[in-house]
């Protein structure tokens, strides 16, 4: 079968790979639909970082590696003792890794198990592929009114859905997003979803802004243009935001976070950092705010994205800025989202025929 192979640093190749066995609680998924994450990019311009190098814990897999962690496809087979699925059915992959035996596991937050990993990023197999062979219990199905190709959305939604999840958000939140890239803008769309009524995007690039407008934000601030903190503050009676959600991951953005957010208010760090920055806790003690990290997302996450896509309070399908052929991954996919910021939000690739 054929398969997107990960060697490291600008070494992708689409080759040929032996199909895994189907074993007892497994169930084999034929990929339809791939997201490009930005996580791919990470890997491809500087990896490999999740791509482990030494054999993983959970996988045993070691690079060469198979990609593609946000997909959606068909049930092709299921293993002994498989009764949530059957085949045929349309399904999404949430492709967390654990290993259930560590303090993290045991609590329930198996989302940072000090062995995990993910399906597509830590070996066993992905979704940039003919072929993939996973757990049971990381199978959803897709409602019939979810589009596979909207489906494949489901995995960048959840991280935005498990930000919020980790804040005091109601309705009545003023929120800011900081950064309009995929899970700024996911996490814009999931707020619309929950009826929030103060919506304020800070981002630098035009088309994003307008993705942010058309997505749903209430405001959408240029921060070389506006002064975003006294901006902020008057939109929400004085007082700043009560939430901040950080994506951009930069120095700026931490710095505008913490010092704009009101009093007793709380920072959600949603971005990952590529180096350490110099940090003042005092811009938090003045002022008692609440600092938050999330990764990744939890099955519930999954659950509740797949819901709001069903009864139609969650629409991203304008996410959805191309779809590619699996034999152009790189350079009508990769290439174009490392060139092209501006156009692009998510572009998929397909794998297999709609069925």
């Amino acid at each position: 079968m054929r398969a997107a192979r990960y060697y490291g640093k600008e070494d992708i190749r689409i080759e040929d790979v032996e199909e895994d066995e189907c074993r007892e609680g497994q169930v084999r998924v034929a990929p339809v639909y791939v997201g490009i994450c930005g996580t791919d990019l990470h890997e491809y311009l500087g990896g490999p970082t999740f791509a482990p190098v030494n054999p993983h814990p959970i996988t045993h897999d070691s690079i060469p590696i198979t990609l593609g962690h946000e997909f959606s496809g068909v049930v092709t087979e299921v293993g002994k003792g498989v009764a949530s699925v059957s085949v045929g059915q349309h399904i999404v992959v949430q492709p967390t890794l654990y290993c259930g035996k560590c303090s993290p596991c045991k609590a329930g937050i198996e989302n940072v198990c000090s062995e995990g990993g993910f399906i597509g990023l830590s070996g066993g197999g992905g979704g940039l592929s003919d072929s993939v062979v996973v757990s049971e219990r990381s199978v959803l199905k897709l409602p019939d009114n979810v589009s596979l190709d909207v489906g494949a959305l489901t995995e960048p939604l959840s991280v935005a859905w498990h930000a919020i999840s980790a804040s005091p958000h109601t309705p009545d939140s003023t929120v800011l997003v900081l950064g309009g890239g995929p899970i700024g803008l996911a996490i814009v769309q999931c707020l619309v979803a929950l009826k929030t009524k103060k919506i304020i995007m800070s981002e630098i690039s035009k088309s994003r802004q307008r993705f942010a407008k058309e997505f749903g934000a209430h405001h959408v601030l240029d921060p070389k243009t506006y002064d975003l903190m006294a901006i902020s503050k008057e939109l929400s009676n004085g007082d700043g935001p009560d939430i901040i959600f950080d994506c951009a991951g930069v120095p700026a953005s931490l710095i505008t976070a913490c010092e704009t957010v009101k009093a007793r208010g709380t920072v959600v760090n949603v971005a990952i950092w590529e180096k350490e920055v110099p940090f003042q806790p005092n811009m938090l003690v003045f002022r008692e705010v609440n600092y938050t990290a999330v990764l990744g997302y939890q099955r519930k996450d999954f659950e509740a994205v797949i819901e709001h896509m069903e009864n139609g309070s969650l629409n991203p399908e304008k996410m959805i800025t191309s779809r590619i052929k699996l034999k152009n991954l790189v350079e009508d996919g990769i290439h174009a989202l490392i060139k092209d910021k501006e156009t692009h939000v998510k572009i998929l690739v397909e794998v297999g025929g709609k069925q």
